[in-house]
């Protein structure tokens, strides 16, 4: 990882820009998440949208990864490889995208139900969903990353459910992943303070049942100790003086 830096104001209207077009394709990918589509078929449809837009996959060979988005499935957690999986109604498909534009980079997640998911799964979907929206709550310059991650584990445990404390956030802007790591755990007031023009992911992840978790076979997969759905969220932030810009809205 890399140090954080502080953003230019050209840096961050990049990632806006970058944002922007992220949340365009996922919400059109996920729209598109429905029974008998393949993950291979979702992984095309992003590829084909970020060549329309003049932006590249931020994913796509980072380490080694071989598809421009990370698509999870039920008790699958992250990094999932796309290929001939076929989505089937109640499941819950997770969609992990970055994108890069103008040599800046922004990263987000939806966890999407398809057709009838049970009310176990609708509960991990909105806490977890509630989890991101109370953690940028807080956002503004000198907030603690032990305060952001104390209120992710606090709405996340509010709900009933387990932590994934292997994975969290991160900076992101130049890399993928830059410093600091956001744990979606901690005490409040302790840690490193976030700076105004600062850009941060912040993923609540979280599980129905357990904390524990195995890589799969592939050598990326995460996937859930006990084989509990798991879900995850995620947005690029920008921290500004007295709060916080989500960059990956439309």
């Amino acid at each position: 990882m890399m140090k954080t830096q502080i953003k230019t104001p050209e840096e961050i209207e990049n990632m806006r820009q970058s944002g922007r077009i992220l949340a365009e394709i996922l919400q059109i990918v996920a729209d598109a998440t429905q029974p008998g589509v393949t993950t291979a078929q979702l992984d095309g449809l992003a590829a084909e949208e970020l060549k329309k837009r003049k932006a590249k996959a931020a994913f796509l060979g980072y380490n080694g990864f071989p598809a421009s988005i990370c698509i999870s499935i039920n008790n699958e957690i992250v990094h999932g490889i796309p290929g001939e999986k076929v989505v089937q109604d109640g499941d819950l498909v997770g969609l992990d995208f970055g994108v890069e534009f103008n040599g800046m980079i922004t990263d987000s997640a939806v966890t999407v139900p398809v057709g009838k998911v049970s009310p176990a799964a609708q509960k991990l979907l909105t806490f977890t969903q509630k989890a991101l929206t109370d953690a940028i709550g807080i956002l503004k310059d000198g907030v603690r990353v032990g305060s952001i991650g104390a209120q992710i584990e606090a709405t996340l445990e509010e709900g009933g459910l387990k932590v994934i404390d292997v994975l969290g956030g991160h900076g992101v802007g130049h890399t993928v992943h830059e410093d600091p790591f956001i744990a979606n755990f901690g005490t409040k007031g302790t840690g490193q303070a976030l700076k105004a023009g600062m850009t941060i992911a912040l993923e609540p992840i979280a599980s129905l049942s357990t904390h524990e978790t195995h890589l799969a076979d592939d050598s990326w997969t995460y996937v859930t100790e006990d084989g509990s759905l798991s879900a995850q969220f995620e947005h690029t932030i920008l921290i500004t003086e007295d709060g916080a810009e989500i960059l990956t809205l439309p």
